[in-house]
């Protein structure tokens, strides 16, 4: 049984680490030092001068989450050879309460010096990197914090080789390599890219927008990429009718492309991360730019235009939002959408996007019994969640990233046809109404999901149509009726009718030929049907041994939708049965313009909205 003491220590220090990050606190900087002396086995030193200390004991902490994450990641695990010291580096004891902190009662100076060795090697949004080339640091997963001294000003002083520089959003400090932050909100929320930097910079309006990259292929590849870069600014910036007032005029692009960097992206209040193994050519490119352009919409919604649940961030605790669905969601959606009004993408590219939305939704049996809202709260075990236990996320989950794409493909077609409107005029109202406005570094109003649907009614003119869609679509489990609102902009909702393509989709065949289920099956699928799970072997199908991808697709060629044949099945544990299974088609459908489809009319109307829909915004 844990000591009543440490339960109430624990108890405080939740409750205290939301509300003690807003205070402002006018005592000394809190000041870092970052070296690299051991670079090519992926590790930094770091120092944390903690001054103007009171009596009692110092409670430094690892963060336990990250910002724009949703789930625990407990830095700590990467922390080790920790020290302190006082001014005179005289040792001072340490005492670990838990796994995520140290206690430490300062000496009479009043400071406590706190030093540890930093491991990393995985570049990505969440965690820190490092090698002889380049570190890139999630300064959650780098840097310690005290609790009670979260709204003191940091800075952060980088130890560096001479090739390298430093990329990130913190104010330059008066010394080379020092860079300041006002809070530790602010601190934390600042990733920091150190390497041979290759910067692209550029006017959007008075403010300045930069591309810091590491990258090792040609530099013409590197300009062409900040062009389109460049473009998906100006489509954004349409969206909301302006910039935000980015808090030091200067917003940058932080990019590590690097063979050993992992597919990710990461917003930030006043840059994004961004990190990819794939060239700046063909269709790597395209990939890399799909995320700029999910991130930068970041810089309204999610950064400024912020859910009142997620503000102020808590690093102690998985921070649950109920409104993911629109703050990644409906980013997801005009990451795509933007792409194709910069003409970035072409129109079959766009459609394959809303393909996907559709048949995620519609074959989702999660989707049947947990609303959007939910969904949004599931975030917590999905989002990178570190555990290695199986999950039936087949038949529980449907990422709120596309189930709010979709939300928002819907309205937004249903605000064009019915309104005179559209979802760029909601975006706008609740920027201006919700995320224009900040104050001191964070949003002076975040807002709740009834907020969202209060100014749907105000941008529609019409509350009960506002207040139905958020009963059936977000509140409730209503499926959107996809090929209806696809309509009105001329795309037709067809029928995929491959027959059996779940099930070659849903088996993998080993080195001895095996064929065998590789994932939890479906809830109404064929293989759920007949009692079919992860793990078991599919012997024979229909009187044929299956031993390649050849066999089963041969089998499959000789059979109608919904035959039923006999199958052999060696279950996991070992044991063999025979029993009925149903051959389903493919369940997937294709969104694809109505010009295209033989004996469907493409009208004026259709064609009119459609091209207001998908035409440049941006005024050049």
């Amino acid at each position: 049984m844990k000591n009543i003491a440490t339960i109430l220590f624990a108890l405080a220090l939740g409750s205290f680490g939301a509300q003690a990050q807003t205070k402002a606190d006018t005592g000394p900087a809190v000041r870092y030092a970052v070296s690299f002396p051991n670079a090519v086995h992926h590790e930094a030193r770091v120092s944390a001068t903690f001054s103007g200390l009171p009596g009692g004991p110092l409670h430094v902490r690892m963060a336990r989450s990250s910002p724009g994450r949703y789930a625990l990641h407990d830095f700590a695990k990467n922390v080790y050879y920790v020290v302190a010291t006082d001014g005179g580096n005289h040792p001072l004891p340490l005492n670990r309460p838990d796994p995520y902190g140290w206690d430490v009662n300062p000496a009479a100076d009043g400071t406590v010096i706190f030093s540890y060795t930093l491991y990393g090697d995985l570049t990505d949004g969440t965690n820190v990197g490092i090698d002889q080339q380049h570190a890139h640091l999630n300064l959650p997963a780098a840097l310690c914090y005290a609790t009670g001294l979260e709204g003191r000003q940091t800075e952060i002083k980088f130890d560096l080789p001479a090739s390298w520089k430093a990329a990130t959003q913190l104010r330059p400090g008066a010394e080379k390599n020092t860079f300041t932050a006002p809070n530790m909100q602010y601190m934390m929320d600042s990733p920091v890219s150190l390497g041979a930097q290759q910067v692209r910079s550029w006017t959007e309006g008075d403010q300045t927008i930069e591309l810091a990259t590491l990258y090792m292929g040609p530099a013409a590849e590197l300009d062409g990429y900040a062009k389109k870069i460049q473009k998906v600014v100006k489509e954004e910036k349409a969206i909301f009718g302006e910039l935000p007032t980015f808090d030091f005029a200067r917003y940058t692009f932080i990019a590590n492309y690097l063979s050993q960097a992992t597919a990710d992206g990461m917003e930030h209040r006043n840059s994004t991360s961004l990190t990819s193994p794939r060239p700046l050519k063909d269709e790597s490119e395209l990939q890399n730019l799909g995320t700029v352009a999910h991130e930068f919409i970041h810089a309204w919604n999610v950064e400024r235009l912020r859910p009142s649940d997620l503000e102020p961030f808590d690093f102690q605790r998985v921070n649950m939002s109920d409104a993911l669905w629109f703050a990644e969601g409906f980013t997801q959606y005009y990451g795509r959408l933007a792409l194709r009004r910069a003409k970035l993408i072409d129109d079959e590219a766009f459609f394959e996007d809303i393909s996907r939305w559709v048949n995620l939704r519609q074959n989702s049996p999660g989707a049947r019994y947990a609303s959007a809202i939910d969904m949004s709260r599931q975030a917590a075990f999905t989002d990178h969640a570190g555990t290695t236990a199986p999950m039936n996320l087949v038949n529980t989950n449907l990422s709120y990233y596309d189930q709010g794409a979709g939300i928002a493909l819907v309205l937004d077609l249903q605000l064009r046809q019915h309104h005179r409107s559209s979802l760029d005029k909601l975006m706008q109202a609740m920027w201006q109404q919700y995320g224009k406005k900040q104050n001191g570094y964070a949003p002076a109003a975040p807002y709740n999901v009834r907020d969202l649907q209060r100014v749907l009614g105000e941008v529609s003119k019409d509350t009960v149509f506002a207040n139905r869609f958020f009963r059936q679509y977000v509140y409730g489990r209503e499926q959107p009726r996809f090929s209806e609102n696809l309509t009105v902009a001329g795309l037709a909702v067809i029928p995929t009718r491959a027959l059996g393509a779940a099930l070659p989709s849903q088996v993998e065949f080993d080195e001895e030929g095996r064929c065998l289920v590789a994932y939890n099956t479906q809830i109404g699928s064929g293989l759920y049907k007949a009692g079919i799970d992860r793990g078991d072997q599919i012997v024979v199908l229909d009187g044929k041994e299956i031993k390649s991808a050849g066999d089963l697709d041969g089998v499959l060629r000789k059979h109608s939708p919904s035959d039923v044949v006999f199958v052999k099945v060696k279950t996991r544990g070992g044991v063999e049965k025979t029993t009925q299974l149903i051959l389903a088609e493919d369940p997937n459908v294709q969104v694809k313009p109505m010009e295209s489809v033989e004996k469907m009319v493409y009208t004026p109307a259709q064609k009119v909205l459609r091209e207001a829909w998908l035409a440049s915004q941006a005024s050049n």
